[in-house]
């Protein structure tokens, strides 16, 4: 367990342009912080087509010891590497314990049961060289007779794409239900397929007894940044109002707890929260779901972002933490807040985005996800549009090709008071920072996504005055 734990508490947060060696160094030396990768992995997990779907399939199974608790252990894992160097397996076996501590991040008081709801959510793990792995979970109670216990199918992958593993896992737990020999050839022929690009479609061809060759399709959303988030699950259980306080809160990188007690609801929440910030990325410590040996993790004095079962509120609530937003999932409410999260956003465009979110609730024709997820996105990337989409004219280039960013002149383009006030703060957080950086380094732009909606803003804008 112990070396698990320490796993958990490798520093995540890389250091900032703005941030000295001083500042790095603590970071790297703080024993508190429980590092877990980044949300929506747009920039820091791959997503080119053509790379193999996933790594690993395994099946957590909980095994009873000696004092009657039961302990989440790998039963099965598909495939096996062989022939690996010597830090390839110390970083394979760190992995392998990891996972079932997130299979089954409730503790380890666990009986046999006739009937289990199934449940799907994902985790996140960093490796040592800051590459990072996700976790698709389907959690399920084998077929049979009598009480058992329920097991964890989980797919290890470094591509973000929730929707389309959450198929995968339906097809995985479908073949389940008949027999454990029929999920591996769906693997592997799974395994052998290439991902495909935004829009495309890959067919995989797998036989089932009884019922002969099934030709699953799995395609890939068009838009590529909002593929790992359902943003439907967060409008279902807080208000407008309550959103754009934790977006507030969010976008300033300070502590957020998220309270649920099913993790299926954790993960997506969380996910869609994060997926808010784009075309930035969460940089800091994020954990969907906490298990429960870590819960201590709310004492961090840096910012992080973190679901945690209702079950374990007063604990966390008896914790010295600072000051955190915590947010009740289940009654749709803020139990606890620093206080300013009104004043935060630029009021103006705080009301144009509320108005926005509202639109949705009224609105009974949108129904698929896809639909939602496309409305609350715009609202939210316009924000950003209209904040700091002027960015790129701020960097001025050398002849061999580097870019610098003017901080000074950025801030000081922007007219509007409140506006500007917000931008001051949001130029020093982490997020922003890495976003410079990566901008320093080329002059394509890094997000497809964003720049093509500064260049709509820009031109709807020029439209008007000449009109």
């Amino acid at each position: 367990m112990a070396s698990i734990r320490e796993l958990f508490r490798r520093s995540l947060r890389r250091p900032g342009r703005r941030e000295g060696k001083e500042e790095a160094s603590a970071a790297e030396n703080n024993p508190s912080r429980v590092p877990q990768g980044k949300p929506g992995e747009r920039s820091s997990v791959l997503y080119s087509a053509g790379q193999f779907f996933f790594e690993y399939l395994v099946v957590v199974s909980l095994k009873k010891m000696s004092d009657g608790h039961y302990e989440p252990k790998i039963t099965y894992q598909f495939p096996k590497r062989e022939n690996l160097l010597k830090g390839q397996k110390e970083e394979e076996e760190r992995l392998l314990q990891a996972i079932p501590l997130f299979c089954f991040p409730d503790g380890n008081n666990w009986a046999p049961v006739t009937e289990f709801t199934s449940e799907t959510f994902s985790f996140v793990l960093t490796n040592v060289d800051g590459s990072r792995k996700i976790g698709y979970c389907r959690r399920l109670l084998p077929s049979g007779r009598g009480v058992r216990l329920p097991e964890v199918f989980c797919i290890i992958s470094c591509l973000g794409c929730f929707g389309l593993f959450s198929k995968i896992l339906d097809e995985v737990e479908k073949r389940r239900q008949i027999s454990m020999a029929v999920i591996y050839p769906f693997m592997q022929g799974l395994r052998e397929s290439p991902f495909p690009a935004p829009g495309k479609t890959v067919t995989i061809k797998s036989f089932i007894p009884e019922s002969g060759t099934e030709l699953i399709k799995l395609t890939r959303p068009v838009d590529a940044h909002l593929e790992h988030v359902e943003f439907q699950a967060l409008l279902q259980r807080l208000s407008p109002h309550l959103i754009l306080h934790i977006f507030a809160s969010a976008v300033l990188e300070r502590r957020l707890i998220f309270l649920a007690e099913e993790l299926s609801v954790l993960s997506q929440c969380i996910h869609a929260v994060a997926a808010l910030l784009y075309p930035f990325t969460w940089a800091h410590t994020y954990i969907p779901v906490v298990p429960e040996c870590l819960l201590d993790t709310v004492c961090c004095p840096t910012p992080f972002m973190v679901g945690i079962q209702m079950r374990h509120l007063e604990r966390v609530l008896d914790q010295p933490m600072e000051e955190a937003l915590i947010v009740d999932l289940c009654k749709g409410k803020i139990l606890r807040a620093v206080g300013d999260e009104e004043e935060i956003l630029p009021i103006k465009l705080q009301n144009e985005m509320l108005t926005s979110l509202n639109r949705h609730n009224n609105n009974n024709n949108i129904h698929t996800s896809e639909q939602v997820n496309t409305l609350v996105s715009e609202a939210f990337v316009q924000f950003f549009v209209r904040t700091v989409g002027h960015y790129a004219l701020h960097i001025k280039w050398s002849k061999n090709g580097s870019g610098t960013f003017q901080e000074r002149a950025f801030c000081k383009a922007i007219t509007s008071k409140t506006k500007r006030k917000f931008v001051k703060k949001f130029v020093k957080t982490n997020m922003f920072s890495l976003f410079i950086e990566e901008a320093e380094k080329s002059r394509i732009p890094q997000e497809a996504y964003f720049q093509q909606k500064i260049t709509e803003y820009h031109e709807q804008k020029k439209h008007r005055r000449d009109s």
